[in-house]
């Protein structure tokens, strides 16, 4: 089942602000992401804390992208940035 992807103006316009060369992993991960949403490739986890009810995943060691399920076939993808902070 294929998952439908939502890009808030916030994840929009924090993409602009990462390396091209993650930006090129990142379209590649979110491939992934529509079709295998634990997939291995992306290190899924729930958040804890203020950022509860939300989902992270890895584009590499440092950058991080933010989501959350609308419906279990919705992602809303809410932030991309380092992940020093992403989870400020």
């Amino acid at each position: 089942m294929k998952i439908e992807l939502q890009y808030t103006k916030g994840f929009v316009k924090s993409i602009k602000k990462i390396p091209p060369n993650q930006r090129i992993k990142l379209a590649r991960l979110l491939e992934v992401l529509e079709i295998q949403t634990y997939s291995p490739l992306l290190h899924t986890k729930p958040l804890t804390g203020k950022l509860t009810g939300f989902y992270s995943f890895r584009i590499t060691r440092e950058y991080r992208v933010i989501f959350q399920f609308i419906e279990s076939t919705i992602i809303k993808l809410v932030n991309v940035a380092h992940r020093k902070d992403i989870y400020r």
